[in-house]
This record gives structure tokens, sequence and C-alpha cells, in this order.
């Protein structure tokens, strides 16, 4: 992996699982039976996503207002982002560890 820039604020990093799960590789074929899997992450991420997209746009008004983005707003999009990468990672193969529910 190439050193990213200081300066680029986001950087996925994903370890390569050192006994990588033939099971997990197989449902993988498909994708559908991952997806059943992920069910209950994919309903409250649904609901997240829209309550993040709401927030980003309070988010601007405020910026406009005040000229800070509130922190708190900041970090319920970053979680939402976060949790959403977690799932993409899982559902790709390129973890095994199935994701948590948290926003952290």
């Amino acid at each position: 992996m190439s050193n990213p820039s200081p300066l680029y604020p986001v950087r996925l990093e994903a370890d390569y699982p050192p006994t990588p799960s033939r099971g997990l590789a197989l449902l993988g074929l498909f994708l559908f039976p991952k997806q059943i899997l992920l069910l209950p992450h994919l309903i409250v991420l649904f609901v997240l996503n829209l309550l993040a997209a709401i927030a980003v746009y309070v988010g601007y008004l405020v910026v406009l207002i005040t000229g800070k983005y509130p922190p708190g707003l900041y970090d319920f999009v970053l979680g939402a982002l976060r949790w959403q990468t977690r799932i993409t990672a899982w559902i790709f193969g390129l973890v095994d560890e199935y994701p948590p529910f948290s926003l952290h």
C-alpha cells in the first residue's frame, strides 16, 4: 500500500485475513445469501442513510449561518459512512468478521 497523503482526510485499511473463510467465499459467489445475513444491517442502514442525508443538508445551513460544521452532525454522518463501509467490505469478502451494529 502506498503512503497516502497526510492532507487527504479519508483512508481505508483492511488487513488481509490470515485464514480466509472458504464458506464465506462460497456464499459470496451468489451474494444473495450474504444479503439475507445482512438484512438487519441493511434495514437499519437505510434509515441511517436517510437521516445522514438530512443531517448533511442541515449541516450546510448551519455552516452558511455560523461558519462551523457542528461536531455532532459530523460524527453522526461519519458513523453512518463507517457502518456502510464495514458492510460493503464484508459482503465483497475483504474481511471475514461479521460487521458490528455500531456507528464507531
